[in-house]
């Protein structure tokens, strides 16, 4: 057999072409969100299958009531069967004047960290996906044959909620089920240092509005004697957390286990630096929980956020009124094996509970899903993090993720996939910004990566 060393040199010999057909992918503008683009979100699938088809894959495009999938399998495969995972579509370019270059016209521009591939989608996620479809190229020029038991799978509305993802597994799971899904719309920990994400917080989203009076009043009468929701509000939102930080909810922290020491002296190693992350943005002092470190807190800690706030008179001026109504827009991250419905229900039943005579309270949920843990107990992600070891020179590390990316989320409960994250975006790839950009060392060597833990996957039996 071809030794992997003759796919990797040909990888090397082949980056201009590679770029070129990246560069192709990316001039079509696949904006997801507005309708004005549907035609153009059919022509990034069609692109995809005819690429595929071309390797060596057996792809179509299977339309749904929104944008198409992009499905493919290898001919004949045999040996585990992993299904990997990208999406086409694109965020909007707006706002436009502040792109220092034609969004949709790629190109590799010099800049003082490195040759960077300049586009939108360049990282979010035609770059990432072409990674992998790269290596598989490789592959079949060098051998004759793909590499593995590959189905591959890509949407056209990640950024646009996703809503045919969900009927579509549901209608193909059988198709689509297969041992490990391989999913590429993550990152590294820093340029030199690559990364496995085995952990997903997930999202609790609840909307309070607190009535008191059916009327504004003026302080100057009611002041005193009359309720103010306003006051109200702010002495429930400071009621959900203790002095230390923690969430003080009845049963919150259910099913949040310690995190695994392995994993805890890999964070460890990484450096992170908590007074330069908030230097960043203007703040110097580490809030949260006081027991965690600020990292822990970002990847495998859960949180209550307040994200808005608003009652009463807020326009130019002072307006001396008590509001008959105030408001307030609550986030919850969840980690482990916290049950988000749980955790409405006992948010709700504290908000009820303390509410003052003269009051009412209306909720509106905006979406309850758990978090997503990986067990690194599974063989293939030790095979996967050696790989991308020996590929950086630099030893791989599992990392958290603070957000939430609903597919795995779905995979492991339609499918029954664990998935196996890695990626090779990086934190200033501006992903949903002007001048999106992706690396193009993450590229290449993310290909190269790909070529590796292919092979060391196809193997395991």
């Amino acid at each position: 057999m071809t030794n992997l060393s003759d796919v990797l040199e040909h990888i090397n010999a082949d980056q201009e072409n590679a770029l070129q057909r990246l560069f192709d992918l990316l001039r079509i503008e696949s904006i997801s969100t507005d309708p004005a683009y549907n035609d153009s979100c059919t022509e990034a699938a069609d692109w995809l299958v005819n690429d595929l088809n071309a390797i060596g894959f057996k792809a179509s495009r299977r339309d749904t009531a929104g944008h198409p999938m992009v499905v493919a399998h290898t001919p004949n495969g045999t040996g585990p069967r992993m299904l990997f995972y990208g999406h086409y579509d694109v965020q909007p370019v707006d706002p436009l004047e502040l792109w220092d270059s034609q969004p949709f016209a790629p190109a590799l521009e010099d800049t003082a960290a490195g040759k960077v591939i300049r586009g939108r989608g360049a990282a979010d996620d035609k770059g990432q996906l072409m990674t992998f479809v790269e290596a598989c190229r490789a592959w079949k020029t060098i051998t004759g044959e793909l590499p593995a038991n590959i189905t591959i799978l890509f949407e056209g509305e990640e950024e646009s909620g996703s809503p045919s993802l969900v009927p579509f597994l549901e209608a193909n799971a059988d198709e689509l089920r297969c041992d490990l899904a391989l999913v590429c719309d993550t990152g590294m920990w820093n340029e030199k240092t690559p990364a496995i994400c085995t952990m997903l917080r997930g999202m609790l989203g609840e909307e309070i509005t607190i009535t008191g009076a059916d009327k504004d009043l003026h302080s100057g009468m009611f002041g005193g004697p009359a309720q103010n929701p306003i006051r109200i509000m702010a002495r429930l939102l400071a009621g959900l957390h203790d002095e230390s930080g923690k969430v003080t909810l009845p049963g919150f922290y259910d099913g949040v286990s310690p995190l695994p020491q392995q994993i805890a002296a890999q964070w460890r190693g990484l450096g992170f630096d908590a007074t330069e992350f908030l230097r960043a943005v203007d703040l110097s002092v580490v809030a949260g929980e006081t027991d965690h470190t600020a990292l822990e807190q970002i990847w495998s800690r859960p949180t209550c956020e307040f994200n808005g706030i608003n009652g009463g008179y807020t326009g130019d001026g002072f307006k001396t009124v008590l509001p008959a109504r105030a408001n307030c827009k609550i986030s919850f991250r969840l980690v482990g094996e916290q049950d988000p419905l749980a955790i409405r229900q006992s948010f709700r039943h504290y908000i009820q509970s303390n509410l003052p005579a003269d009051c009412s309270v209306e909720f509106e949920d905006h979406g309850a899903a758990p978090a997503t843990v990986m067990s690194i107990d599974n063989p293939a992600f030790e095979r996967a993090r050696a790989d991308l070891s020996t590929e950086w020179n630099t030893e791989a590390v599992y990392a958290g993720c603070g957000g939430s990316i609903p597919v795995v989320g779905y995979f492991s409960e339609l499918l029954g996939m664990d998935s196996l994250m890695i990626g090779f975006g990086l934190d200033d790839d501006q992903i949903h910004s002007p001048n999106e950009k992706y690396n193009l060392t993450s590229f290449m060597k993310g290909t190269r990566s790909w070529a590796r833990v292919l092979e060391s996957l196809a193997k395991a039996s």
